[in-house]
């Protein structure tokens, strides 16, 4: 599994992998790991692929926003569809995470 990530401006935008599950999380935290540690502490997770997840995914997801806020930074969500959208209002993570519709929004909401 390959994350992809882009950059605009200082903003990392991640395209997540189409499971967020205990088989995938720990590739996706590793994979970020380095760009936390070279600072890049705002990111958006471009999540229109993402349909599936389980716990340790949505834990993988609120490690990354710890780790970014430590280092001033955020976590943002763009393209969330239905059934994550429905996963993330009954965990009420939808109230820990800005949720995008594009990843343009999220990007710009940066500035």
């Amino acid at each position: 599994m390959h994350i992809t990530t882009e950059t605009f401006g200082s903003v990392l935008v991640v395209h997540t992998p189409d499971d967020l599950t205990e088989e995938t999380s720990r590739h996706f935290a590793s994979s970020l790991e380095e760009h936390l540690q070279q600072g890049r502490s705002s990111i958006v997770l471009q999540m229109d692929r993402s349909e599936l997840f389980d716990s340790i995914g949505l834990t993988a997801l609120l490690d990354l926003q710890d780790q970014a806020r430590h280092l001033g930074g955020t976590v943002k969500i763009s393209g969330l569809a239905d059934p994550g959208r429905k996963i993330f209002e009954v965990t009420r993570l939808d109230q820990r995470f800005d949720l995008f519709e594009s990843v343009i929004d999220a990007v710009a909401s940066f500035r």
